[in-house]
């Protein structure tokens, strides 16, 4: 390691130590506060949840994007709806810090876990088992990054709303889905609701992007042509950061954990308020499903429990209802509809169900000895590349997660469009899901985003990676996991189970493993829009 990677690291606080030395938002390091500590700081987060009623017209398990969407229509259409969520309901306040930060973790920030390893290497924890924000599900070889609190997703990512390109989307449906359809109709509606939009001028030009501006710098003297993305993030909300009037969040490079001052415009500041706002939606958190099945006379069975924010289980209940979502997030639905396969509880379920499963083709990258302004590096992304070199792949101008100053690292997302799929299968002995994804995940999806990572480290002057603490190019883990539940084999042309009428699934497993080098969120929103749309009008 060179010396000059060593003072940067060192100023950092990540040379030599376990923890992390510095202090931010008045905490040190990542260590356990004490669950009455997380309770003084947000005792919002302590009060009972809404009771849900034994039984619904319509059920939905989740509230992610997929899940909020269909809450709102079929609440619009004079349904009853409820909505379990097995993670918490977190307030918004632009001076409290209802979060945690990504380098002074806490319980706030894992779901029942002690510990947890972020993207750059760096150990978080130990901290105290809580009903955190993100949930690291390990399977064998790979670990899947989701969401456990009311919002879902949208709590956790760093906000990229995009659509796919036509030429990408159809390589990855294979003609299940017309693009068309949804670039006329599906996207427009979902992009009405999150409102995304774009970097404006003066916050890309502010001291907290310096690190953007510079990857945008090497894209371009690599030979890319770095093109602006819709980022889910509300504005005005980061120039109060930037001016002092609200406590620093997306501008300091928070966006894992949550944004506590409500930057990030997630879906507890649209679909999911108007679902409320109908007077026919109970969102009922802390409520965590085990399994689903059916009864005489054709109603669904939800066995449920309800949460402490420790995670102990205070209550166990069996709802009914007609009409039955899934919007638990690609591994939530598919282990649900794995064990109630396994177990008989849904008898018509078919061979398909577990299958299709992909990562998006997620990997991150890091570059360091890159200019180091030593301002605040923020969360929000500024632009894109695409290269169709090799596999077709995006690259998307991100920042480090866990380094909240600009100290010459230079960080991105990649997702490629590779084929390489997995199976779930259901272990009756753990009562959960094994993934077949190989060791060593995909030589493809590395190698295509190394050689785009090393021609901009050339070009930039850079070093890839930022050894010992991270890879060049790290696909062991993923944010964006699909499948398992595909449209058109798993369920109809529009979402329908086969074999099961009034059940539904709406989330990312109905998408067959990549949504086209592109951040799902927007498609899983207009797929849903789109669903349910047909779903209501069939009466069905």
């Amino acid at each position: 390691m060179k010396r000059r990677q060593l003072l940067q690291l060192a100023a950092a606080g990540l040379v030599g130590m376990t923890a992390p030395p510095l202090v931010w938002g008045g905490r040190a390091g990542a260590v356990p506060i004490g669950v009455g500590s997380i309770q003084s700081l947000v005792p919002e987060l302590f009060a009972d949840p809404p009771r849900p009623p034994d039984h619904s017209s319509v059920l939905v398990i989740g509230s992610g994007f997929g899940a909020s969407a269909a809450a709102l229509r079929f609440a619009q259409a004079g349904s009853h709806v409820t909505v379990l969520e097995r993670g918490l309901r977190w307030p918004r306040d632009p001076w409290r810090e209802i979060f945690t930060a990504d380098m002074t973790a806490d319980g706030r920030g894992l779901w029942q876990q002690g510990s947890f390893t972020n993207i750059t290497g760096m150990p978080v924890g130990p901290v105290d088992r809580f009903g955190g924000v993100l949930d690291t599900t390990r399977f064998e070889n790979l670990s899947v990054w989701r969401a456990a609190a009311v919002g879902g997703g949208s709590i956790v990512y760093t906000g990229v709303t995009i659509a796919p390109e036509k030429r990408f989307f159809d390589l990855s449906f294979g003609g299940k889905l017309d693009y068309d359809e949804m670039a006329r109709t599906w996207y427009p509606k979902a992009r009405s609701m999150l409102l995304p939009s774009t970097m404006p001028g003066d916050i890309y030009n502010s001291p907290n992007f310096a690190h953007s501006r510079t990857w945008d710098d090497h894209a371009r003297r690599a030979g890319f042509t770095p093109e602006a993305v819709d980022g889910n993030w509300n504005w005005s909300v980061v120039r109060d950061e930037i001016a002092g009037r609200s406590r620093p969040s997306a501008t300091i490079g928070a966006s894992t954990f949550g944004n506590s001052n409500g930057a990030k415009h997630d879906l507890t500041q649209n679909y999911i308020p108007q679902a409320e706002g109908t007077g026919r939606t109970t969102v009922s958190h802390s409520h965590e499903v085990a399994s689903i099945g059916t009864e005489s006379g054709g109603r669904y069975r939800v066995e449920v429990r309800r949460l402490s924010p420790a995670g102990d289980v205070l209550e166990t209940r069996t709802l009914t209802c007609d009409k039955l979502v899934l919007g638990a997030g690609s591994i939530g639905t598919t282990e649900l509809l794995l064990r109630a396969q396994a177990t008989g509880a849904l008898g018509n379920l078919n061979e398909f169900v577990g299958r299709g499963w992909g990562t998006n083709g997620d990997a991150s990258m890091t570059r360091s000895l890159g200019p180091a302004a030593g301002t605040p590096q923020a969360a929000p992304c500024a632009s894109r590349i695409v290269d169709e070199s090799g596999l077709p792949l995006t690259v998307e101008n991100w920042y480090v997660p866990g380094v909240p100053w600009d100290l010459g690292f230079l960080g991105s997302l990649g997702m490629t469009i590779d084929p390489l799929r997995a199976d779930f299968r259901y272990d009756a002995g753990s009562d959960g899901m094994t993934l077949s994804w190989p060791k060593g995940g995909s030589r493809d999806t590395v190698e295509s985003l190394r050689a785009v990572q090393n021609r901009m480290a050339e070009a930039g002057g850079t070093v890839v990676s930022a050894e010992p603490f991270t890879r060049d190019v790290d696909d062991t883990f993923t944010a964006h996991p699909l499948g398992g539940a595909v449209l058109g084999d798993v369920t109809d042309s529009h979402g329908r189970v086969k074999g099961h009428d009034g059940l539904y699934v709406v989330d990312g497993a109905l998408i067959p493993g990549s949504t086209g080098a592109a951040n799902p969120s927007l498609t899983i929103t207009a797929l849903a829009e789109r669903n349910v749309a047909r779903i209501i009008a069939d009466g069905r």
